[in-house]
């Protein structure tokens, strides 16, 4: 029942394969100069897309104003909020503030992608609502419509059940 397991465990020195240098890394070839040859790569200029119009999504709540410029279908070109621009605490949800965070917001839309006109949703009870809507009337940029979106009640979720005593 006793076996000798020494001789499974060990194994000669003489089954181990001895490779060659890593073949992996190619040393660079030489011409009997110093300096090896470098290959330029042509990286071709990023192509600015022309967005001129599209759409400006402002969520006014009474913490934070967040305002996203983006494409027709829905695709973020840029954004901002009060938090962003610096803002903390009950500073974030003033007018004020959804005023500085358009500007932004809209500057960035205006010389990256040439946002000329947009179509405006606005969503929530905050004060930034209006003062958002005018200073990006304000960058030149045509406002051509302005949607409330705002989620209205429609009776809540269901009561409980009645306590029976």
């Amino acid at each position: 029942m006793t076996e000798d397991k020494s001789n499974n465990s060990t194994q000669t020195t003489t089954e181990k394969a001895t490779k060659p240098a890593d073949s992996s890394v190619d040393t660079p070839k030489t011409d009997g100069q110093d300096t090896p040859e470098v290959k330029k790569v042509t990286r071709r200029k990023k192509v600015k897309r022309a967005v001129p119009y599209g759409q400006v999504h402002i969520y006014a709540s009474f913490n934070n104003t967040i305002v996203t410029f983006t494409d027709p279908s829905g695709g973020a070109l840029s954004a901002s909020s009060s938090g962003a621009c610096g803002f903390r605490g009950s500073k974030k949800g003033t007018a004020y503030a959804a005023q500085v965070a358009a500007e932004k917001a809209g500057q960035i839309a205006q010389q990256q992608f040439g946002f000329a006109k947009a179509d405006v949703y606005v969503k929530g009870i905050g004060l930034g609502r209006e003062s958002a809507i005018r200073t990006i009337n304000g960058l030149g940029i045509t406002v051509e419509s302005i949607k409330d979106v705002t989620g209205v009640a429609h009776g809540g979720v269901r009561p409980r059940k009645a306590r029976r005593v």
